[in-house]
């Protein structure tokens, strides 16, 4: 009798949700607070360039399949997202739709611009959207991914408490051993290429006293280059922190002149082949400075 009774639900109660994300990062947290009620979908990879995403028909399709949209904000999708949300006609990921979530809206962007215009190269409006990089942002948006889960699939909201609260205190244990690992990094003088670290940077105390891009997403001039060297042997900055999707070139030639060391920095799963999960990102990262 039981056998019929359950043939007889609808087959939407046992259905995953299809969840679409735009980064690795956030299918992992997404997939850790979601557990086994969720499928992820996640429309970039790791070693992408997180500006600069090919909007591919493969992509449209993930887009007008999904359930809802999780994506990072902060305008960090501007030149991708918009046009592969439009062509989807999805109206579960629509901009304002309750399924659509923006992950930018729920933390405290640093580095505002007072003025936006071109002449400060390919600035971001809402401030530096690499938020995601700072491990204690990580808590923020895992609150956020449950909360979010809850409001659309309220039959589940408790397996995705139970997820949160398993999620929350083990990266909590690993917040304390990287805090730890990262307690006497505090002060220490770095170069950037581009500036994604900030939010790492500013947790952990460090100082980033240059970039190698002019502005952001403009290349450096040979006078801009010459510059940094000056700099870099008057300050004496420990590395040159290096994203894993710009060439180094102009690094290596930097380092070349001035003998300081790069140090690969990844921002995202997948963006080395060593970070599987957002606990190794972090590993990695914090690891990283170490003489």
């Amino acid at each position: 009798m039981k056998f019929f009774l359950i043939l007889l639900l609808p087959l939407a109660l046992f259905a995953k949700l299809n969840i679409a994300v735009s980064y690795p990062y956030i299918g992992a947290l997404t997939k850790s607070i979601g557990g086994k009620n969720i499928n992820i979908i996640v429309l970039a990879k790791g070693d992408w360039d997180p500006h600069f995403v090919v909007p591919r028909p493969s992509l449209i399709s993930k887009i007008r399949n999904a359930d809802g949209l999780i994506i990072n904000g902060g305008q960090l999708e501007i030149g991708w997202l918009p046009q592969l949300i439009n062509r989807g006609a999805n109206p579960k990921t629509k901009v304002g739709a309750k399924s659509f979530l923006d992950l930018s809206h729920h933390i405290k962007m640093i580095l505002k611009p007072k003025n936006v215009d071109r002449s400060g190269g390919d600035i971001h409006p809402d401030g530096n959207p690499h938020f995601h990089l700072d491990p204690n942002n990580i808590l923020i948006l895992a609150d956020t991914i449950k909360r979010y889960l809850s409001s659309i699939d309220i039959t589940n909201s408790k397996a995705y408490e139970k997820n949160y609260e398993i999620f929350i205190k083990m990266f909590k244990i690993k917040i304390d051993e990287w805090n730890k690992k990262m307690s006497n990094k505090k002060g220490l003088k770095v170069i950037q290429f581009h500036n994604n670290l900030a939010y790492f940077i500013k947790a952990y105390g460090l100082k980033n006293i240059a970039t190698i891009e002019p502005l952001p997403g403009i290349p450096a001039s040979s006078k801009h280059i010459m510059n940094l060297i000056k700099l870099i042997k008057k300050e004496k900055p420990f590395c040159i922190l290096h994203d894993v999707y710009h060439s180094t070139k102009t690094a290596k030639y930097i380092s070349s002149k001035t003998d300081i060391p790069i140090v690969l920095m990844p921002h995202d799963i997948n963006s080395l082949d060593s970070i599987k999960d957002l606990t190794s990102l972090f590993d990695y990262l914090t690891s990283a400075l170490d003489d």
